[in-house]
């Protein structure tokens, strides 16, 4: 038994340090601390070799679990007293709390009271000041009222010696006889007494000699470069009169002035004044005279800034002189002589350099604006007063001066400047006479040649010309308003019309095709030249002038491209197509036309919408107008255009109709000879294709879209019908069947080359009717009551089966077997269908060209629909 007890004492000393109270602070964890306990048992067990024996780690967690009864005995006690512990100390410290409470009461009732007796004596003590100060202020003014009377009587008996002292005893006696001499003088306008003129007449003397004095001295501490002594001399004077001789003397002699009435020329800007007048070389942005002069100036207001600051008592006021002199004078001076210089090159050259100096005088003025200075506290009422009345022409002021005195002073002068130049309607004139002037001269040409091309035809020049006599040119160009003198104006501001042009006897420059047709780039160049003077717009005009300026800038914009450009080439083709000889093949030219008022649309319509519109977005009245004005704008153009193809269209059905009329009696009854089998199709046919092929070419190459779908569709639609005329006007032999054929399959394979869907049912549908003339019969009455002709009522195909050479023969069985079945509802049902079929290809809508109402040749009855359509406006 001893031996078995002693491995378990052991193994207590070893559980002893795990049992510790120590050993359960902080984080515990049930696991770890059982396989602590058991680790040596563990290690020992598997180091035996015989059987496992429980019996030890049974003795070692008894004892531990002993252990563990133990320390909790002891922890509960401690646990027990610490608690008494903690309810003694709360009663304390609650006790305490409640002391200090008591005591913070009763010292802030005492703080309470004595604050309220603070107050008293505080009262009582602003009381007694305001007293004091009051007595002072009588007792100051009524020593000054009585050294005033003195002074005023030494005056009067011509005694200075006083004052003459005070001025000699430096700069406190010269501030001091300052305000004695502002104080004399007005009280010597009110004074009425004996003598009083001749004391006023004194008193006003030495006011004069002591204001040279003191402006003397500043002069020379001016040169001397003494910032002290000038600050001295400037707040003398301030509170003497203002201050405002002061600072004109300082502003007056300022190199900066002296140096700017320069002897030598200015500087010439070679390469500005050579380009400035071409329109097609972008605006110049510098000249460098005025650029060399901003320089200058902004160089001397950094410098002035820090001396007015260190001289002046009131350094903003000091600078607005300086600056307004510096405006007034310098660079209106300078801009003065730019435009009396562009002036005497041309309107665009004087807008420019307007502009350029609106330019770099805006980027001036916000570089000067940085030199904002503070405003320092007036030492006197008078010098608030006085002082901005003197030097600023402003109401007398009561306060300081605004923060952004000079930026306000800078914006008035900037606007002062160009006010002259941009005031009413000035400038607004000027811009459209110069966009008049350049457009005149770009059309100028293009007018001559439409005016020659168009001469002895009734035109727009002729019609305008023969209302439009001598007297009623010489009255447009007096302003006249009666409509033909507006007329007039219109035409001589384009160099359409010229007063002068029967005494102007120099040759005229020859005159090219390429002058008269529609450019693109023409039209950009225009655009391009509007859209810079719009710039200007923008730039000199008010925030609030500039939708009422650009709406006026559209509307010369329109008279150029729409009346004096498009309008006219329009009516020159026009006029071509109605002179043109019926008999020849018509000039497609007018496609060409067509496409460059497309193109000049869209342009004008991305210009309109891009720059123009939202300019005017600010004025809802004038925007609206602008867009009801630019809409029949261009819908004139397309409706123009429109006119155009639709007289291109009528010439083309025309053409074709005249050839289909060269077919021959018997060409589709022919000879059984080698000449007739060996021609493969008849001369109109040839010709009517050729012309097809020739309008698709043009038309694909100048159309596109539903424009080119429309167009050709309409002219096969129109063909389509010529075709069903033609077809009943000549018998047709069995022979002659086979070369009626060869024509149709002509005209379908070219019609088919359009690739228009919609006429594709149209010419196979001519075809299968030219096949009657083929089939045998007997089989007649099956074949054209299945198929394309079974749609038709037979009767309605009568007239085209009668021109059969055999027709005679079975006339009377056809009749008798065809036209009761014709009767019945089934063969009208299929008519229906096909005129709907035909009607569809009048529903096609297209956003492109707009050609009014078609002249079509008569169709047979019942054989087609209506095909008389407009085209849609022009796809822009």
């Amino acid at each position: 038994m001893s031996r078995q007890q002693e491995p378990s004492k052991s193994q207590d000393n070893d559980h002893q340090e795990y049992l510790e109270l120590s050993a359960f602070k902080g984080k515990f964890d049930i696991t770890e601390f059982v396989g602590s306990v058991s680790e040596k048992l563990i290690a020992e067990s598997k180091a035996d070799n015989g059987p496992f024996d429980p019996k030890p780690f049974i003795r070692s967690f008894e004892a531990a679990v002993d252990k563990l009864i133990a320390v909790r005995k002891d922890v509960q006690a401690q646990t027990e007293r610490m608690e008494k512990t903690v309810r003694v100390s709360e009663r304390e410290y609650s006790k305490k709390m409640t002391d200090l409470t008591r005591g913070f009461e009763e010292v802030g009732t005492s703080f309470f009271g004595m604050e309220s007796r603070m107050n008293e004596v505080s009262s009582t003590a602003i009381r007694i000041g305001d007293q004091l100060e009051t007595v002072h202020v009588e007792r100051q003014r009524a020593q000054a009222a009585y050294d005033l009377i003195d002074f005023y009587n030494q005056f009067s008996k011509g005694d200075t010696s006083r004052l003459d002292a005070m001025r000699k005893e430096g700069r406190a006696g010269r501030r001091q006889v300052a305000v004695v001499l502002r104080r004399l003088n007005t009280v010597a306008k009110e004074v009425d007494l004996p003598n009083s003129d001749k004391t006023r007449e004194n008193i006003e003397k030495y006011c004069e000699k002591f204001e040279k004095e003191m402006l003397n001295l500043f002069d020379r501490c001016y040169r001397k470069g003494d910032p002290k002594l000038m600050h001295h001399c400037a707040q003398t004077l301030l509170e003497f009169n203002g201050g405002a001789s002061c600072v004109q003397v300082y502003v007056n002699q300022h190199d900066f002035f002296i140096n700017n009435v320069r002897e030598a020329p200015v500087p010439v800007d070679e390469v500005l004044w050579r380009t400035i007048n071409d329109p097609t070389i972008s605006p110049p942005k510098t000249e460098v005279g005025l650029t060399e002069l901003f320089a200058e100036i902004r160089s001397t207001v950094d410098t002035e800034a820090q001396i007015v600051k260190a001289v002046f008592p009131n350094p903003p006021v000091v600078m607005q002189v300086f600056l307004q002199r510096v405006f007034a004078q310098s660079i209106q001076q300078h801009m003065e002589q730019l435009l009396h210089k562009g002036t005497d090159i041309s309107d665009l050259a004087y807008l420019r350099v307007l502009q350029l100096a609106h330019l770099q005088a805006s980027t001036l003025v916000e570089d000067l604006k940085a030199h904002e200075l503070p405003h320092m506290a007036s030492r006197t009422p008078y010098e608030v007063t006085e002082f901005r009345r003197s030097l600023m022409g402003s109401a007398p002021a009561t306060g300081a001066a605004p923060s952004a005195a000079i930026s306000t002073m800078l914006e008035t002068a900037m606007e002062e400047l160009f006010v002259p130049y941009t005031e009413g309607q000035r400038y607004m004139e000027r811009e459209t006479k110069n966009l008049t002037t350049l457009y005149g001269n770009l059309l100028a040409n293009f007018a001559r040649y439409h005016q020659k091309t168009q001469k002895g035809k009734s035109s727009m020049f002729d019609r305008m010309l023969n209302q439009i006599s001598s007297t009623t040119v010489a009255n447009a160009a007096a302003g006249g308003n009666t409509p033909s003198a507006q007329a007039a104006a219109a035409l001589m501001r384009f160099g359409v019309i010229n007063p002068d042009r029967n005494n102007d006897k120099s040759p005229e420059e020859p005159i090219r095709d390429e002058d008269g047709a529609l450019s693109i780039d023409l039209a950009e160049k225009m655009l391009k030249w509007h859209a810079e003077a719009i710039g200007r717009c923008v730039e000199l005009s008010s925030a609030n002038d500039v939708p009422k300026n650009t709406s006026t800038l559209l509307r010369v914009l329109a008279e150029a491209i729409g009346n004096s450009y498009v309008d006219i080439a329009l009516e020159t083709a026009q006029i071509r197509l109605e002179s043109a000889d019926n008999k020849s093949e018509p000039n497609l030219q007018a496609l060409t036309i067509v496409k460059a008022i497309d193109l000049i649309c869209h342009l004008w319509q991305q210009y309109v919408n891009i720059a123009l519109l939202p300019l005017a977005s600010s004025s809802v009245t004038i925007r609206r107008e602008m867009v009801l004005f630019n809409n029949q704008t261009v819908n004139r153009m397309e409706s123009g255009a429109n006119t155009l193809l639709q007289r291109t269209v009528d010439a083309i059905i025309n053409w074709l109709s005249l050839q289909l009329t060269k077919q021959k009696r018997n060409d589709f009854k022919p000879r059984n000879d080698d000449l007739s089998f060996a021609r493969v199709n008849t001369e109109p046919c040839v010709a009517c294709c050729e012309s097809l092929e020739k309008v698709r070419d043009a038309a694909k190459q100048n159309l596109s879209g539903k424009n080119l779908e429309v167009f050709l569709t309409e002219i096969g639609v129109a063909f389509h019908s010529l075709l069903l005329d033609h077809l009943r006007k000549f018998p047709v032999s069995a022979t002659g069947g086979l070369m009626l054929a060869k024509d149709l399959k002509s005209y379908q394979d070219t019609v088919s080359s359009f690739g228009i869907p919609a006429l594709h049912e149209r010419f196979e549908f001519i075809r299968q009717l030219g096949n009657v003339f083929l089939v045998r019969p007997e089989i007649l009455k099956s074949y054209i009551t299945e198929g394309y002709l079974g749609r038709i009522d037979s009767s309605l195909l009568k007239p085209y089966l009668s021109l059969r050479s055999d027709w005679g023969q079975f006339e009377k069985g056809f009749d008798s077997e065809a036209l009761p079945e014709a009767q019945g509802p089934g063969l009208r049902d299929r008519f229906a269908r096909l005129s709907v079929m035909m009607k569809d290809l009048e529903g096609l809508k297209v956003d492109g060209l707009s050609m009014g109402t078609l002249a079509m040749p008569t169709m047979p009855s019942g054989l087609t629909g209506t095909f008389s359509r407009p085209f849609g406006g022009l796809n822009v």
